[in-house]
């Protein structure tokens, strides 16, 4: 059974309000504009390269980076983080807590949810695709076509020829990579409401001022994950701007949102209730950014993706991104 051990006299100096309070404002503004730098560099690199003839191999290397970015956050940030929190003392000394390790299961719930949601917005495009659109001529006549007339489907012009057929391929690949985009950043804005919140909420200067700072480059970096796959979806310039607006004001509001808790509550962030809403929300959000990274990014670009399959230095490059991206992500755990 764990034991409740703290240090009493380190706790008390370190809990500072005031000091809290002054360092909880400086964040936000610090983590703002590192969020919106990290997921704006790949896009605005994407653009530059847009019509180059590197602009392809440019786009799956940033895309690999992306996914060691986000499988790292997954495996060493998010999941650590939703352990220790079910397993503190408060938590763990308590039925149904100690009975069973939740956050496994969870983490298990989220990715099986991600997978549903992935079958089921692809089944819907690939049926929304391909259903013939039958027009006025076609139902007078029965339905009937004659044998060199074209269709028209979702505005895919599909003529009976290859440049068609190709055609409709790519435009349902875009599809499935906006689809993942989309559910990408759902499951970092949970995180990055829980990191805001839990910041929010803490009184203590001595875990605070060091979390400025690292916190700081790990929204670079995830930052970065997410914008690498913004960019291969191919977003108007409205929905790209505000998919990175989204991204970079989240952790800020989460800190706001904690420290009006804390105001008109006293929550402490340290409370069992606290900790067992942060392990939850941590471990299925891990299991969404496991997922997609393992099987909508590395697993598409590294054994479905032409150009890197007929390309070996491609590979080898994105390898090397891939690797890259993980550790960059895996070193900031020694400071958050």
């Amino acid at each position: 059974m764990a034991a409740c051990v703290t240090d009493t006299a380190r706790a008390a100096a370190c809990r500072d309000g005031a000091a809290a309070a002054h360092l909880k404002l400086i964040s936000i503004f610090v983590i703002f504009f590192t969020s919106m730098f990290g997921m704006s560099a790949p896009v605005l690199l994407a653009r530059f390269f847009q019509g180059k003839s590197l602009y392809d191999k440019a786009i799956v290397v940033i895309k690999c980076f992306a996914a060691g970015v986000i499988l790292s956050t997954s495996l060493v940030h998010v999941l650590p983080d939703a352990y220790a929190a079910l397993a503190d003392c408060q938590v763990a000394t308590k039925h149904p807590w100690k009975d069973f390790p939740f956050a496994g299961l969870v983490t298990l719930i989220g990715a099986l949810l991600a997978l549903v949601v992935d079958i089921a917005a692809s089944s819907h495009m690939e049926h929304a695709h391909y259903a013939p659109v039958v027009t006025r001529e076609e139902s007078q006549g029965g339905g009937k076509k004659e044998a060199g007339e074209s269709r028209i489907e979702l505005g895919v012009s599909c003529d009976s020829g290859d440049a068609g057929e190709s055609e409709g391929v790519e435009e349902l690949a875009k599809l499935k990579q906006r689809l993942v985009s989309q559910v990408l950043e759902i499951g970092i804005i949970f995180h990055s409401v829980i990191i805001g919140v839990t910041m929010g909420m803490s009184q203590n200067v001595c875990t605070i001022r060091p979390l400025v700072l690292a916190l700081a480059f790990h929204q670079v970096f995830e930052g970065m994950g997410l914008g690498g796959c913004v960019a291969q979806a191919g977003f108007s310039f409205g929905t790209t701007a505000y998919m990175c607006f989204l991204f970079s004001v989240t952790t800020p509001m989460g800190i706001v949102l904690g420290m009006i808790l804390f105001s008109v509550t006293g929550y402490d962030d340290s409370s069992p209730n606290a900790l067992i809403m942060e392990g939850l929300f941590g471990s299925i959000s891990s299991g969404i950014l496991i997922y997609m990274a393992l099987v909508d990014l590395i697993a598409v670009d590294f054994f479905h993706n032409k150009l890197m399959t007929s390309d070996q230095r491609l590979k080898k490059a994105s390898l090397v991104a891939l690797t890259l991206g993980s550790a960059a992500m895996s070193l900031l755990a020694l400071w958050a």
